[in-house]
């Protein structure tokens, strides 16, 4: 009996281990993770800030920062793969449509239609989705680091109430600035007849996610809203069943 209880106790150790080194690897990961990002949108706040003071104008300003917005932006796809794996505790839906949507919108309409990228709403989108990120992952990594200060997390949970509405503004804006030139020339679209019998339109596409943005906006803020009575507040929050 004591050789079986002490095997249980080794083998008990032994997966507390194997655990303590996983969730060590896990934030020594996300650490680095978020260390970068915050790096990488601080770059291009400081290019998009020099772009205007040399220039005076913000015409091109896109192009400029185009493959270092890219780089990052789509670097983001990692924070569905922290979901799916489960070293964050966070919906893998609400993070894949962030992520995806704005990658979206840098991919496919940004980057693919030139005639837009000069359009204010292109750079308020820009403006606002740096301001966002640099306060996101330095929040997430003080935070990993233990060492948060007040005034980061303040940000974090306070300058969404103004930004978020501006950049879904943008992003509106810019969608529908590219509509006419997606029309005229027909990108992303299949015709019938084609060899594979499928037709898609990407206009109408483009129509139908700037209607998604009804039901979901207001899902998403008034989530960011119950977090920040929770962490600045302490309230909690009790989640109804439907």
């Amino acid at each position: 009996m004591a050789s079986s209880e002490d095997d249980g106790t080794v083998e008990e150790k032994e997966n507390n281990n194997k655990r303590r080194t996983k969730s060590a690897l896990a934030t020594a990961w996300l650490t680095f993770y978020n260390i970068a990002m915050t790096a990488g949108w601080l770059v291009l706040a400081i290019a998009m800030m020099r772009f205007y003071i040399q220039k005076g104008t913000t015409k091109g300003l896109y192009r400029s920062i185009a493959r270092t917005l890219k780089f990052f932006q789509t670097f983001a796809l990692a924070e569905v793969g922290h979901c799916a794996i489960g070293i964050v505790r966070t919906s893998v839906i609400v993070t894949g449509v962030q992520v995806c949507s704005r990658i979206f919108m840098v991919w496919f309409v940004t980057n693919s239609i030139r005639q837009i990228q000069s359009e204010e709403s292109v750079i308020l989108f820009l403006v606002v989705w740096t301001m966002t990120e640099i306060t996101r992952y330095s929040y997430y990594t003080f935070n990993l680091l233990h060492h948060l200060p007040y005034f980061i997390k303040w940000a974090r949970y306070n300058l969404f109430i103004v930004l978020y509405p501006l950049g879904v503004i943008g992003e509106l804006m810019t969608i529908y600035a590219a509509l006419p030139f997606v029309r005229r020339s027909g990108m992303y679209s299949m015709r019938l007849p084609n060899k594979y019998n499928v037709s898609f339109d990407y206009y109408y596409c483009l129509i139908i996610l700037m209607l998604s943005y009804i039901p979901l906006f207001p899902q998403l803020f008034f989530h960011m809203l119950r977090q920040r009575r929770r962490v600045l507040h302490g309230e909690v929050i009790v989640e109804k069943d439907d």
